[in-house]
C-alpha cells in the first residue's frame, strides 16, 4: 500500500511545480519587449506588402506565428478582453496565470484542427431580429488573435484610405469627420447613397477569402469551416465568418476593401476614359465606409443610383449583396443617419447631431438602470453606475453639434432620479427627499449627490472637435504621428487634475510605458496605496490601460 502511494503522489507534486513555474513565467513576461518584437516583424510585412513581393510576406508571416512574444501576445488578448469568461463548445476558460502560460506553449499550427463554434443569438438594436454569433474555444481564438498579428499590417497597407471600422488607430469620429468634409461646402454633392450589407459577416463567400486572403490556406480554411452547434446539433458553415472571431472583422474589411477604386475608376474620368483634371471628380462621389456601413456621396440621384449598381456587382463577386430596405438613396435636406449621428443641411449649413434613436437608446439604458437595477442600490453605487454610461455617451458624441441633446439628457435624469427616490421614501415628502439627495456644490443648486460621490452634469461636457486621421497613414509606420495623435486627443478632452496626470505622464500607462488611447478603458492607479497612506493627488495618481491593472493585481493577490 505504501508503495503504491509514494507512485501516486510524486506525478501530484509535479503537477503542482509545474504549475508554479508556468505561473512565473507568466508573470515575469516583458510586454513592453513582447510589442517591440511583434512589432518588428510587422514593420517588415507591411514594408513587404508594399513592394508587392509576396513570398517574403509569407516567410515573415511564419516567423511571426512561430514566435513566442506573439502567442504570449495573443493569449493575453483573449485573456482580458471582455469576452475572457465566455467559454465555447469545451467550457474551457483560462483564468489563472499557470492556464494561461499552458496555453503559449501549446499553440501550433500542426496538426491544427478548429473546433465547432457554440452558437448564440444577441438582440439588435432595433430588438425586433436577433444576431447569429458564433463563439470559438478559448483555444481557436488565441489562434485566431495570433494569426490577426500576422495578418493586420497587410490589411492595413492594402485598405480603402476612407475605411474606418475595425482599424487600429481609426474611429468612427474620423468617418464623421471625413463625412463633414464631403458634403459641408456650398459646391458639397447634395445626394448621398446610404448603404448597408445584408448579413455581411455571415454571407462572405469561403471560395473568394481562401483565393485572396494572403496568409496559410490550411489554418484559414480552419477557422471558416469549423461550423457551429445549437442546441446540441453539429451545423456547417458554407459561407461568412463568425461574428464572434478575433480574426473576422480583419476578413471582413479586406473584402470589402476594393469599393473605393471601383467608383473611383468609375467616376473620376470623363466619357472618353481619360482623366480631366479640370473637372476631376465632377460627379462628386465620395466613399467613406466603417465596417459593413457606408455612405457614396453624389452630384445627382441618378449618378448615386448608378454607384449602387457598381457596388452590387462589386459586392456579388464576394457573396454578398445590399439590403434593399436599408439601402437608399437621400437628399441631403433630408438628411440621413449613420455611426449613431444624424447629417443634414438647414438652410445650407451641414448639422450633425446625435440622431434620435441614438437618444432614446441612452434614455432606455439609463432608465433600466435607475428604476430596474438601480432599485437595490444605494446613492453612491447608483451614481457610480450611472456616471459610467453618461461619460462613454457623451465621450462618443462630444465632436459633434450634441448641446441640445446633452441638455436634453440632464432635464430626463433628473425626472427618472426624482422618481427613484419617490418609490424609496413613499410615505416622505418633496422637501425631505429633495434635501436628502439633492445639494449644492460651489456654486450649483440641485447637484444629486454624497458625500464622496456626485453625478456628472451632462451639458458641463465640453464640445471639442475632433481632428480626423491622415488618410495615408500606416499605424505600423507612423508610430510617432499616432503617439502624438493619442496624447493630443487625450489633452482636448480632459481637465482638471486628469489632464495633468495625462500630461505627466505623456499618455503611456505607468504599468507597460505604452501609449494610452483615451476612448480605451483606463484605470487610477495610486503609487502609494491608500490604504498605506497615499493620497489622492496628481503627485500619487497615474492613468493605466484597464488590462494592465487587472494583470498587476491578479500577481499582487498571488504574492
Amino acid at each position: 500500500m505504501n508503495g503504491n502511494n509514494s507512485t501516486t503522489e510524486t506525478p501530484v507534486s509535479e503537477r503542482l511545480s509545474d504549475g508554479k513555474r508556468l505561473s512565473i513565467q507568466w508573470k515575469t513576461i516583458d510586454w513592453k519587449k513582447a510589442e517591440q518584437e511583434v512589432n518588428r516583424l510587422q514593420v517588415r510585412i507591411v514594408k513587404a506588402t508594399q513592394e508587392r513581393k509576396w513570398n517574403t510576406v509569407k516567410r515573415l508571416q511564419y516567423l511571426l506565428t512561430h514566435s513566442f512574444y506573439a502567442k504570449a501576445l495573443a493569449v493575453r488578448r483573449v485573456t482580458t478582453n471582455k469576452g475572457k469568461k465566455t467559454a465555447g463548445v469545451d467550457g474551457e476558460i483560462w483564468s489563472t496565470p499557470a492556464m494561461k502560460m499552458r496555453a503559449v506553449m501549446s499553440l501550433t499550427d500542426k496538426g491544427y484542427k478548429a473546433k465547432p463554434l457554440r452558437r448564440v443569438y444577441i438582440e439588435k438594436k432595433d430588438k425586433k431580429k436577433k444576431r447569429p454569433l458564433g463563439i470559438p474555444t478559448m483555444y481557436d481564438r488565441a489562434m485566431q488573435a495570433l494569426y490577426a498579428l500576422a495578418l493586420e499590417p497587410v490589411a492595413e497597407t492594402t485598405a480603402d484610405t476612407k475605411s474606418f471600422g475595425f482599424r487600429k488607430g481609426r474611429c468612427c469620429q474620423d468617418a464623421c469627420e471625413y463625412i463633414f468634409t464631403a458634403l459641408s461646402r456650398k459646391v458639397s454633392p447634395e445626394w448621398v447613397l446610404e448603404g448597408d450589407i445584408k448579413g455581411c459577416f455571415d454571407n462572405i463567400s469561403h471560395e473568394w477569402l481562401v483565393e485572396n486572403i494572403p496568409m496559410d490556406k490550411s489554418i484559414l480554411k480552419q477557422f471558416l469551416k469549423a461550423g457551429f452547434i445549437f442546441k446540441g446539433e453539429l451545423f456547417p458553415t458554407e459561407d461568412g465568418t463568425p461574428q464572434g472571431g478575433v480574426i473576422s472583422p480583419i476578413l471582413a474589411n479586406m473584402a470589402l476593401d476594393g469599393m473605393q477604386k471601383v467608383l473611383s475608376d468609375k467616376f473620376h474620368t470623363n466619357r472618353l476614359g481619360k482623366v480631366d483634371y479640370r473637372f476631376k471628380n465632377a460627379h462628386k462621389v465620395n466613399l467613406v465606409r466603417y465596417a459593413d456601413d457606408f455612405v457614396v456621396t453624389a452630384a445627382t440621384e441618378e449618378i448615386a443610383l448608378e454607384a449602387k449598381e457598381l457596388i452590387k456587382d462589386f459586392l456579388k463577386t464576394r457573396g454578398l449583396e445590399l439590403s434593399d430596405e436599408k439601402t437608399v438613396v437621400t437628399h441631403i435636406n433630408d438628411g440621413f443617419d449613420m455611426l449613431g449621428w444624424t447629417f443634414r443641411k438647414f438652410k445650407g449649413k451641414l448639422i450633425v447631431k446625435p440622431s434620435k434613436k441614438s437618444i432614446q437608446a441612452i434614455v432606455r439604458n439609463l432608465s433600466d438602470t435607475i428604476l430596474k437595477r438601480g432599485k437595490a442600490w444605494n446613492q453612491d453605487v447608483l451614481i457610480m453606475k450611472l456616471n459610467q454610461q453618461i461619460r462613454g455617451w457623451t465621450n462618443y458624441h462630444q465632436s459633434v453639434c450634441a448641446a441640445e441633446a446633452f441638455a436634453h439628457l440632464d432635464y430626463i435624469l433628473y425626472e427618472l432620479l426624482w422618481r427613484w427616490a419617490k418609490r424609496r421614501h413613499p410615505k416622505k415628502g418633496q422637501w425631505w427627499i429633495s434635501t436628502r439627495y439633492w445639494h449644492r456644490r460651489e456654486n450649483r443648486n440641485w447637484v444629486f449627490a454624497t458625500d464622496t460621490k456626485e453625478l456628472i452634469r451632462v451639458d458641463h461636457t465640453p464640445i471639442v472637435r475632433h481632428t480626423k486621421v491622415r488618410e495615408a497613414a500606416n499605424p505600423f509606420l507612423d508610430t510617432e504621428y499616432f503617439r502624438q495623435r493619442k496624447f493630443n486627443q487625450g489633452m482636448k478632452k480632459l481637465s482638471g487634475r486628469f489632464k495633468l496626470i495625462w500630461k505627466n505622464q505623456n499618455g503611456c500607462c505607468y504599468h507597460c510605458g505604452m501609449p494610452l488611447d483615451i476612448s480605451d478603458e483606463r484605470e487610477i492607479f495610486f503609487k502609494v496605496p491608500k490604504s498605506s497612506g497615499g493620497k489622492e493627488e496628481v503627485a500619487n495618481m497615474a492613468y493605466v490601460h484597464a488590462d494592465c491593472q487587472r494583470i498587476y493585481l491578479e500577481s499582487r493577490s498571488k504574492e
